[in-house]
């Protein structure tokens, strides 16, 4: 290995480092890279028993703690639920030098690519809503096929069925389940869990969810979802911004019994290391194509109530659920018009000017904020036409627009979900793993 350094040859390893995203409060100074014992998993080196002592005091996902996951995998037939957010660093020594530490690239890699990498026996790729590579528009039916660069063939969640079949399970011994949820009830990652983990349970797969840290974790705020209410975009009596991890929300439909009959999956969750639900994780590939950057995510639950609205949430330009906006607003000095881009090909009000707000420099968010739907909602000029019914299914009770409609403050509204909030933060506790 030293050799290998002194040469300076290109050497790869699958390494976390607390420079590339948010690192916990506690965390001690990360090591040098003369430090750093180097390791090359690009052959399938034996050496990769090594990696999990790698970098102990800093930050790692779930797929990326490859040592507590590698040998529950091999010799087993795979299906992979993920798209492009199922990713592993992969870290590149350019210029190893022992006197300023050399130059290095860090890549993101799929966890398909790590997999074959490591000659394991991968049978289906199983995509959510957005597809595999994430370039779907929102609720854009999606279709089964084959990936281009693996061959591997692709079963959609989001298109005729969102439950894998049986027979789309045939041959499979073990799932394991890799994506970047953003912490919204709405957000259908976690509802794509759920069915993955009733299919699992009903045909005697074990599941593996590799955790991914929630970067909106330390919020728990909104309404509860009512039963009536139950969709897609809302499964299960959490609040909106429920404040879990893929992998804490794992262990709560299964330990509360939401699967259908009451059954429970074979589930294992690989956790994260050394995270911290507040610490400040920046996501290195948007999850979906209207999540561009940290700001859209921090706002995304408080911006997307809009989308049961005649109001715009920027989709159609560079800032989605950065800025709103719509024709029925009063004129203003800011304006934006829609127009088909990336995730947006007929955008809301596409071709026509709104007025609205710009939130794109604004401090962080540290709850479901009301007040900019409270704003638009009293500034809107047909209120009558303010609604739509999608709204109910977003907010997970009729309650909300009811308060809205008739004058409620926002105080009130907030006290109005106080019972439910104490009662779901009690139920969490028992699933929480960080």
């Amino acid at each position: 290995m030293k050799n290998l350094l002194k040469t300076a040859s290109l050497l790869f390893i699958y390494v976390t480092i607390s420079f590339s995203c948010g690192s916990a409060k506690n965390n001690t100074k990360s090591k040098s890279i003369s430090n750093i014992k180097t390791i090359n998993t690009s052959n399938n080196s034996s050496e990769t028993n090594d990696f999990n002592d790698l970098l102990v005091n800093n930050f790692r996902t779930g797929a990326e703690n490859v040592k507590s996951y590698l040998d529950l995998l091999k010799d087993k037939k795979i299906g992979v639920v993920t798209n492009q957010t199922g990713t592993i660093r992969k870290f590149e020594i350019i210029q190893p030098n022992s006197k300023d530490n050399g130059s290095y690239n860090v890549t993101n890699i799929n966890i398909i690519d790590f997999f074959i990498d490591q000659k394991l026996n991968i049978k289906t790729i199983f995509a959510p809503e957005h597809g595999f590579r994430g370039t779907a528009d929102a609720g854009e039916h999606i279709v089964d096929g084959k990936d281009s660069k693996t061959g591997l063939p692709i079963i959609s969640l989001y298109g005729d069925n969102k439950k894998p079949k049986p027979e789309q399970l045939a041959g499979i011994d073990v799932m394991v389940f890799d994506l970047q949820d953003v912490g919204a009830r709405f957000y259908t990652y976690i509802s794509s869990l759920h069915y993955i983990m009733e299919a699992c349970a009903e045909n005697k797969i074990q599941l593996i969810v590799l955790d991914r840290p929630n970067p909106n974790g330390s919020i728990v705020d909104g309404p509860i979802l009512e039963k009536e209410f139950t969709s897609f975009v809302g499964m299960h009596p959490i609040p909106l911004v429920h404040g879990m991890t893929i992998g804490e929300y794992a262990q709560m439909i299964n330990g509360e019994k939401w699967l259908k009959d009451g059954i429970q999956c074979d589930l294992t969750v690989i956790p994260c290391l050394n995270y911290k639900r507040d610490m400040n994780y920046s996501l290195p590939i948007k999850p979906s194509p209207n999540l561009p950057n940290d700001q859209s995510i921090n706002l995304y639950a408080s911006l997307c109530l809009f989308e049961g609205t005649n109001v715009s949430v920027g989709r159609g330009t560079e800032t989605q659920f950065q800025i709103y906006g719509s024709p029925f607003l009063p004129k203003s000095e800011f304006k934006f018009t829609p127009k088909p881009n990336f995730g947006a090909k007929d955008p809301v009000y596409n071709g026509k000017e709104c007025y609205g707000e710009n939130l794109t420099n604004i401090s962080k968010v540290d709850k479901l904020e009301l007040k900019w739907l409270l704003k638009a909602y009293q500034n809107t000029s047909d209120k009558s036409k303010f609604f739509n019914s999608f709204f109910t299914k977003l907010a997970g009770t009729k309650k909300l627009q009811q308060q809205i409609e008739t004058g409620i403050s926002e105080n009130e509204i907030r006290k109005s979900w106080e019972k439910g909030l104490s009662d779901f933060k009690e139920m969490r506790k028992k699933y929480l793993i960080y």
